[in-house]
């Protein structure tokens, strides 16, 4: 390639990226009165520095390549840091390996750009194969805390390529920039994923919110959200999990369900966004779902609006693993404005925005899953008697 193309398409790369880095966000429609969901995703694997995935020198890649190639961007911590809004993204190279970066934006909602270079986790003694799903806690003892998922290979299965054995990775910092790895978390379960730090004390030690598992998938069986606490971060350890939200027969959370970000203080109690998994024909699909909990006893649940939050739609239902939202970050501002950070499909990132005020009336006065077709026909019933002579 001749140094004119070369220049040329470089330019293009460039102007493509820039624009799709500027680019407007909307509100997506109506709504249902609970949340806004937005048109664009707010960060795809095309919003990926240039530099991260090209050799942009013509000597060493004369065909300007992609060298390193990015395969989706999704699942992202959040946290509202410096005033700004600040997510930590699963980025996935081609080669399946996942890692961290910082992305950041003025308004929570279009204009992300990622920070120079990606985060560079430390490695324990027993390095990990693949890294993901960071859950973000700004704890009261000062650091901001990073848990995810770290998986290695399952040493006891050698002929099984796809067998692993599922951690939770555990690291802190205070400015997002360095970071200081700490030994795993130590439970008494086999397996480890979607393990949540309280942001408080609770009863002078470090709480989490646990997903025990026995093995890799784990789907049906018991379990479900459990609770534990735990003297230090520093080699912590669990000795009793007790599970405070358990899976249920023809629920949305029937085969798995697991905590999703970190819960948010508010006046009527701790609030909190949960996934949960059922089955279906076309394989599993995943809805995100909200609970309170008690502000004194955080592992009490005191309402449990019923049925899904927010479910994929329309384009979000395709991509790498289809019909599926997830999410492990979101964003309460200064004036109570609540942004969701939910990915779709193990693909991109969207956002969803309400305020807490919002998602408070929605967990009080939405009606809890009666658990037969008879509750929910009771229900719809009750609510028609309510709105007689109102419309």
């Amino acid at each position: 390639m001749n140094s004119y193309i070369f220049t040329k398409r470089l330019e293009l790369l460039e102007s493509d990226h820039k624009q799709l880095l500027t680019r407007r966000n909307e509100i997506q429609g109506l709504g249902n009165g609970i949340y806004d969901r937005w048109q664009y995703p707010v960060i795809t694997a095309e919003h990926i520095p240039l530099n991260w995935r090209y050799d942009l020198d013509q000597r060493t890649n004369p065909y300007l390549m992609e060298r390193l190639g990015v395969n989706a961007a999704f699942n992202a911590g959040a946290i509202y840091f410096n005033g700004r809004f600040v997510v930590v993204v699963r980025v996935e190279g081609y080669d399946r390996k996942s890692f961290f970066a910082v992305a950041e934006s003025d308004n929570g909602v279009d204009n992300f750009h990622f920070w120079g270079r990606p985060i560079d986790i430390p490695e324990t003694e027993e390095p990990d194969t693949n890294i993901y799903d960071m859950r973000l806690t700004q704890h009261e003892d000062g650091y901001i805390y990073g848990l995810f998922c770290t998986e290695r290979k399952d040493s006891n299965k050698p002929n099984d390529t796809s067998a692993a054995i599922a951690q939770c990775g555990i690291a802190r910092t205070k400015d997002l920039v360095n970071w200081q790895r700490l030994p795993d978390l130590v439970t008494n379960s086999g397996q480890q994923r979607n393990v949540v730090l309280h942001p408080e004390f609770v009863d002078g030690q470090y709480a989490l919110y646990t997903r025990p598992q026995d093995g890799f998938i784990d789907i049906g069986g018991g379990g479900g959200i459990g609770w534990g606490l735990t003297r230090t971060m520093d080699g912590a350890k669990v000795e009793q999990e007790q599970i405070i939200h358990s899976k249920a027969y023809h629920t949305i959370y029937e085969l798995k369900n697991g905590q999703g970000p970190t819960p948010i203080r508010t006046r009527n109690g701790w609030l909190h966004m949960a996934h949960g998994v059922r089955n279906t024909a076309d394989g599993l699909r995943y809805v995100l779902y909200s609970l309170l909990t008690d502000l004194d006893e955080p592992w009490r649940i005191t309402h449990s609006p019923g049925g899904y939050l927010i479910a994929p739609e329309g384009s979000e239902r395709v991509g790498d693993v289809s019909n599926v939202v997830f999410c492990n970050g979101w964003i309460r501002d200064n004036e109570d404005n609540l942004y969701i950070y939910y990915a779709s499909s193990d693909t991109r990132l969207h956002v969803a925005t309400t305020t807490v005020e919002r998602l408070l009336d929605y967990c009080t006065n939405t009606p809890a899953d009666g658990l037969t077709s008879a509750c929910s026909v009771r229900a719809i019933n009750e609510l028609i008697d309510h709105n007689a002579g109102r419309t």
